[in-house]
C-alpha cells in the first residue's frame, strides 16, 4: 500500500500539512515526532471527526540529529509496510513524504557567528536530509512499481475537499528562498541560508539518484512555503507584512500541497526548488 511520511509533525507548518492530508487523502500517515508521541497523535487528531483518521495515524519517534532513531522507524515502517520483489509487496511503497527539520540563527553580522550554532543549524538543516535520505529512500517505488491508478484521492472527511496527490512518489525536502545565491542581495544570516543553499543541492543529487532507480515513478523537489506564521518566524511577521506577506499555516498547507501535485506532474521538474506560487527559485 501506499504511504505518506511527514518529519518531523508535532509542529508548525508540517503539523498542518498532516492535518490537511488526514483530512483529505485516504493513505496511512506516518508522522514523526521526538518525544511526546500519545500528546503528538491527539493534536493532531483535535477536531477530525472521522474514525479513520484515527486508524490511518501513526507518530513514532523520530529525532533528525540522532542516526539510531531515524534507523528504528525505518525498521518499524520495513516491519508494516515489508519491501519485496512479489508483486503483493512491490504495491508498498513511500507516496509522498514531506521533511521539513529547520533551525535558524539570524546573524546579521559576522560578530555574531557562533561555532556551536553555526554546526547546530548543519546539523538539523543539512545533515539530516542526508541521514533521513539514506534510511527512507528505499521505500520510494522503483522503476517495477506499479503506482497507485488515480493521483486524486477520495477525501475521507465529507467536509473536506479532496486532495489532489502526485501522479508519482514525491520526496519533497524544506527549503527556503534564502538558500538561493543568485536572490541573495541583502546579505546576512550566513548559517542559515548557506544551510538551504546545501539543502536545495541536496534535492539536484537525490533526484539524480531516484530518476536512476525509479525512473519516472518518483521525483525529489526541495519547497519555499514563504514566511508563515509559526513560532519559527515570529520574530520576521512584522517585516513579513510590509514586504511579501505573512501566510497563515492553514493557507500556506495548501498552497504547498497543490504545488507539490502541480510540480509533481512533469518529472523534469524534479531536483529543482520551487515557491508556494509554484514558481522555481533558481540556485
Amino acid at each position: 500500500m501506499p504511504f505518506i511520511l511527514t518529519c518531523p509533525a508535532s509542529r508548525g507548518i508540517t503539523f498542518e500539512l498532516t492535518r490537511q492530508l488526514l483530512r483529505t487523502a485516504n493513505l496511512p500517515i506516518v508522522a514523526t515526532a521526538r518525544k511526546n508521541l500519545k500528546e503528538a497523535k491527539c493534536r493532531l487528531l483535535d477536531g477530525l471527526e472521522v474514525k479513520s483518521h484515527e486508524e490511518r495515524l501513526q507518530v513514532l519517534e523520530l529525532d533528525v540529529c540522532d542516526e539510531r532513531s531515524i534507523s528504528r522507524v525505518a525498521e518499524q515502517l520495513h516491519e508494516r509496510f515489508p519491501q519485496s520483489t512479489s508483486a503483493e509487496k512491490a504495491s508498498n511503497y513511500l507516496h509522498l513524504a514531506l521533511m521539513t527539520p529547520g533551525i535558524l540563527y539570524p546573524e546579521k553580522s559576522a560578530s555574531q557567528l557562533d561555532i556551536e550554532q553555526i554546526t547546530r543549524t548543519f546539523q538539523v538543516n543539512t545533515i539530516s536530509h542526508m541521514l533521513l535520505w539514506k534510511h527512507f529512500s528505499p521505500f520510494l517505488p522503483k522503476k517495477s512499481t506499479t503506482l497507485m491508478t488515480s493521483h486524486t484521492s477520495s477525501s475521507p472527511d465529507s467536509s473536506a475537499e479532496a486532495t489532489a496527490l502526485p501522479c508519482r512518489a514525491v520526496y519533497a525536502l524544506m527549503s527556503a528562498r534564502v538558500g538561493s545565491t543568485s536572490d541573495n542581495t541583502s546579505g546576512g544570516w550566513y548559517s542559515y541560508r548557506a544551510s538551504k543553499a546545501a539543502v536545495n543541492s541536496l534535492a539536484r543529487s537525490f533526484d539524480i539518484d531516484t530518476r536512476r532507480s525509479a525512473g519516472d515513478n518518483s521525483m525529489v523537489i526541495a519547497l519555499h512555503p514563504g514566511t508563515v506564521k509559526t513560532e519559527f518566524s515570529r520574530e520576521f511577521w512584522s517585516s513579513a507584512k510590509k514586504g511579501r506577506g505573512l501566510l497563515g499555516v492553514e493557507e500556506a498547507s495548501r498552497n504547498l500541497l497543490g504545488v507539490i501535485d502541480k510540480v509533481g506532474g512533469k518529472r523534469e521538474n524534479g531536483g529543482r526548488c520551487w515557491d508556494w506560487r509554484g514558481e522555481e527559485v533558481l540556485p
